[in-house]
């Protein structure tokens, strides 16, 4: 591999949404897009980068659906809650079938499906190189499972948030409606939320500010490019106040 040595960031979560996982299909999984993320997290660990992983579950369910609608907030965000479980389980099956050692934990108690989250559990794996899938959000409802990756991050003490998306980091604008748009390569939490660039939502931001980490926007359709970023190279927009200590890590 070319680029440095040792990687940028020694633990790290990475959000990918629901919708990552749909590929070109209208709704689901698609089993090839998830085992070419499962590769890309292969590629990080074999780094040295220790791993979290939260997936969203709108490729199957959204609870704000239900609410726009006229129904129950709670129950749809506890059915879309279920939609991250599925889609959670559904990358640990593409990592174990490639020889990576994955877990999920989720923030609902479902053992007969998974583990239970707890933060010493958690550190515990990470600690013995597993990849750690967190489902089911924080297990309330009204937060986004954005908020849920800043809660994890700063739960296990990551140096970074990775957040994959449609484009390869954060602009003025949305690049695919408006030819102009200015890419920042950083900026910081404050300025995405004043200008409200719609990274993450605002509790995931504040959250990750008061906690020092940095959120690192990029494509999670770009082959490669989770680790590439990881070696210091790729395309992508820094979120943070101040540039994240290399190979530092925070205590859990």
């Amino acid at each position: 591999m070319s680029g440095l040595t040792s990687p940028k960031y020694r633990r790290v979560i990475l959000k990918a949404s629901g919708e990552a996982l749909m590929g070109s299909q209208g709704f689901g999984i698609d089993v090839s897009v998830v085992d070419r993320i499962a590769a890309d997290i292969a590629e990080a660990r074999e780094l040295g980068v220790e791993v979290g992983v939260v997936i969203g579950g709108g490729n199957i369910f959204r609870g704000v659906a239900v609410a726009s609608k006229g129904g129950d907030r709670v129950t749809g965000d506890h059915m879309g809650m279920l939609g991250t479980v599925i889609n959670s389980l559904a990358l640990r099956t593409s990592l174990v079938k490639i020889g990576v050692d994955a877990v999920v934990l989720s923030a609902i108690a479902m053992p007969e499906l998974c583990e239970s989250f707890s933060q010493r559990q958690a550190t515990a794996y990470m600690n013995e190189g597993k990849v750690v899938i967190f489902a089911g959000g924080t297990g309330n409802p009204f937060f986004t499972t954005d908020s849920a990756a800043a809660l994890r991050a700063a739960e296990i003490g990551a140096d970074a948030l990775f957040k994959g998306t449609q484009v390869d980091g954060v602009y003025s604008a949305d690049p695919r409606k408006v030819k102009d748009a200015v890419r920042y390569d950083r900026i910081t939490h404050d300025q995405v939320m004043r200008d409200n660039l719609g990274v993450m939502d605002a509790a995931a931001i504040a959250l990750a500010r008061e906690n020092n980490i940095p959120i690192i926007v990029f494509s999670i359709h770009e082959k490669g490019g989770f680790g590439a970023i990881l070696r210091g190279e790729g395309l992508c927009t820094v979120v943070g106040d101040a540039p994240a200590p290399i190979g530092e890590r925070k205590e859990a």
